[in-house]
């Protein structure tokens, strides 16, 4: 029987919950996970008995852990509450997924070993699908102790949605595959989102600039965080500088949405070169650039992941030195 999987999340970070989802796809096919969040919920159940219902049967309970998880009332207080006690009790096996740097070891699970390896928040992963992989393997190992079997089965359909089928019939009952519904994303989100990639972008290139330096005896690089809005990088070669920008959000030209890429090394720059800005579909949020962008990132139509503005950014930083000799 599959292992059911419950997420527990705060709706700002659901990209990163619909990733790790993604990368559970195997376990799904090998019939040893079934995996729920609150988004499986049918129009016109009631949420709380709903996910009440959902956490209470989990085998597994994921705490997806950011700043806006500890800050949820109802994340925090109700089901990291239940799902605690159902770990102290032996009935389910909790793991925090840190997603997002946050004072999390004084939480009740604070305790608990926690994925990715050495806790290391998935947003400050230089390649963030190494994180997810680290998470994957970790819910794996957590699956396989509790001795499910690897036959596939149907998960079962709950009272809630038929409230007439018996506990057999649950198992067989056909249903749709078409349960896509258009997501919503707040301004917060957006702005969430912003932050996030920003702060990617930012470790990318600190992570990048250090391993250029390993591997090229000649060129050495500077990295240098100015503020919470604001990193400078430079690479030289020879001793001689060839490539330098600055990367910023807000500042003078404002909102709350957008990554701006500068080709000076300049802490007080009025001006840039490249800019992305959030945006988003019925199902996610992504990054596009913008028009004076395009002849640069080759595609305007692109949705760009952060790992996407990361390389993007990086290429523009590169093109200099990779034409120097």
């Amino acid at each position: 029987m599959a292992a059911r999987l419950f997420f527990s999340y705060c709706h700002v970070d659901e990209a990163l919950r619909d990733r790790l989802e993604v990368n559970l796809v195997m376990l799904k096919r090998e019939g040893l996970l079934a995996p729920w969040h609150d988004r499986e919920i049918t129009a016109g159940d009631e949420m709380n008995p709903a996910i009440h219902e959902k956490l209470e049967q989990a085998d597994v309970i994921l705490f997806l852990v950011s700043p806006d998880f500890l800050a949820s009332t109802y994340c925090y207080e109700i089901e990291v509450k239940r799902a605690m006690e159902r770990h102290a009790e032996g009935s389910a096996r909790v793991i925090p997924v840190i997603l997002r740097p946050c004072e999390w070891k004084k939480a009740p699970f604070g305790k608990l070993l926690a994925t990715p390896t050495d806790a290391e928040p998935i947003t400050k992963w230089a390649d963030r699908d190494d994180a997810f992989l680290d998470v994957t393997r970790a819910i794996r190992r957590a699956v396989e102790e509790l001795g499910k079997t690897t036959e596939p089965t149907a998960t079962a359909i709950s009272s809630i949605h038929s409230p007439l089928a018996t506990p057999a019939a649950a198992t067989t009952l056909p249903r749709s595959s078409n349960m896509r519904v258009t997501k919503i994303f707040t301004q917060h989100d957006q702005a969430a989102f912003r932050d996030e990639t920003f702060e990617f972008v930012s470790n990318f290139f600190e992570g990048s600039l250090g391993e250029l330096e390993r591997r090229n005896a000649d060129v050495e690089t500077r990295f240098r965080r100015i503020d919470a809005d604001r990193f400078t990088a430079v690479i030289y070669r020879s001793g001689n500088q060839v490539s330098a920008c600055t990367i910023f959000r807000g500042g003078m030209f404002g909102g709350d949405r957008d990554i701006y890429y500068s080709m000076h090394e300049n802490a007080a720059t009025n001006g840039y070169n490249a800019s992305v800005s959030v945006d988003f579909d019925e199902q996610s949020l992504f990054m596009r650039a913008s028009p004076m962008s395009f002849s640069r990132s080759g595609n305007e139509e692109a949705k760009l992941s952060s790992e996407g503005v990361a390389e993007f950014y990086w290429s523009i930083l590169m093109e200099p030195l990779q034409r120097s000799r």
